[in-house]
């Protein structure tokens, strides 16, 4: 295997593989990136055995063909360190890799490309196309929820449902939920499919996806979903388990309704998170007409107060709700004004954007005994 490239060409396919290839592994292989040449296309593959990716660039000049799998974080580091526009010349010669460019010289340890795990490619179920800025949109909004090393593996991930006619992910960790929908044509089976991708697998998707209006095409099998763009082919195993039945979470009949400015709401709970308990987070909501009182204190008999104006004719209401949620909320959110819903101190309260524009997203969030 022989080929010459540009750094900046193999730079960016490289460091985004490297996200996905585990500083520690169990197999010495699969720290490696697989790199395939043929013809004039290479293509470079890194795995976990959950999550797959594979980049595919160009080389300016391919003078023999193959496949090795050489330590990714060392490639990239030395690819890295070179100077800009640097051509770099590729060969494998006696199970070593030599790389150079210009006076320097690197030999690299190899393992060869028959060890290397690849994901079986299994029939798809179905598949829908999808502009790269909408699913990244979709996943930057609710992307927060999703838990972590929880012992109910199924919340370390997010529900990807598929209906004829709209895209919907949602994320929970069991204390607060964020829901988001695109109106999407799919050929999904009438009743609908709900798979649930791995919280890793949601990260390293949101990391490829562009701004721009690229479309990408999303296949759902049985057993793993693929998402093929332009440069890239991510695949990503699903989780074997049940989500929650998040429609049953969503408060029904709430008739307290508060609209208030999302970028003072979020200031004044910043503030008074300062003073609140830091294993608890907790703060007390206190809503009456035309204002919304926040309290905190913590052991050290420190307290924090801060009154907002809001739009509020409701019942006075008196909630507890863990601050950080709240906030994580509100800084999602991109609307000026929030919308909250509530029926009373013991239920959760629905967080919305009040215009029609970023009307998508939903937010739960679960009141705290104080």
């Amino acid at each position: 295997m022989q080929f010459s490239v540009t750094r900046e060409s193999l730079l960016k396919p490289l460091q985004m593989i490297s996200g996905v290839v585990e500083k520690r592994q169990t197999l010495p292989v699969l720290s490696n990136v697989l790199l395939s040449l043929k013809d004039s296309e290479l293509l470079l593959t890194g795995t976990d055995l959950e999550v797959e990716l594979t980049g595919k660039l160009m080389v300016d000049e391919a003078k023999l063909g193959g496949e090795i799998t050489v330590p990714a974080r060392k490639l990239f580091d030395i690819c890295k360190s070179l100077p800009e526009n640097s051509v770099i010349n590729f060969s494998v010669e006696e199970n070593k890799c030599l790389v150079k460019s210009g006076r320097s010289r690197f030999s690299l340890t190899t393992l060869q490309a028959s060890e290397f795990p690849k994901v079986t490619e299994e029939l798809e179920t179905f598949s829908l196309e999808i502009p790269q800025l909408k699913l990244k949109e979709l996943i930057e909004a609710t992307s927060f929820a999703m838990a972590q090393q929880d012992v109910r593996y199924y919340l370390n991930g997010m529900l990807f449902e598929i209906g004829q006619d709209h895209l919907r992910l949602v994320a929970t960790d069991g204390h607060r939920l964020a829901m988001a929908d695109l109106a999407l044509q799919t050929t999904s089976p009438k009743e609908g499919r709900q798979v649930i991708v791995p919280r890793k697998g949601v990260m390293e998707l949101s990391r490829l996806l562009s701004d721009g209006n690229e479309e990408l095409s999303l296949t759902v099998g049985q057993n793993q979903i693929r998402a093929s763009m332009t440069e890239y082919t991510f695949t990503s195993k699903l989780v074997d388990g049940n989500f929650p039945d998040y429609k049953r979470v969503l408060p029904k009949g709430g008739n307290n309704v508060m609209l208030g400015n999302r970028q003072e709401l979020r200031n004044a709970f910043s503030r008074v998170s300062i003073l609140s308990n830091e294993k608890y987070r907790g703060v007390r909501v206190i809503l009456s007409a035309g204002q919304l009182k926040i309290l905190a204190n913590n052991p050290e008999q420190e307290e924090a107060e801060e009154v907002v104006s809001v739009n509020y004719d409701g019942e006075a209401l008196e909630i507890g709700f863990n601050v950080s949620y709240v906030i994580d909320i509100l800084a999602t959110l991109q609307s000026e004004d929030v919308r909250t819903t509530l029926s009373d101190s013991n239920s959760s309260a629905l967080l919305e954007a009040a215009n029609e524009k970023h009307s998508e997203a939903l937010y739960v969030v679960m009141p705290m005994r104080l």
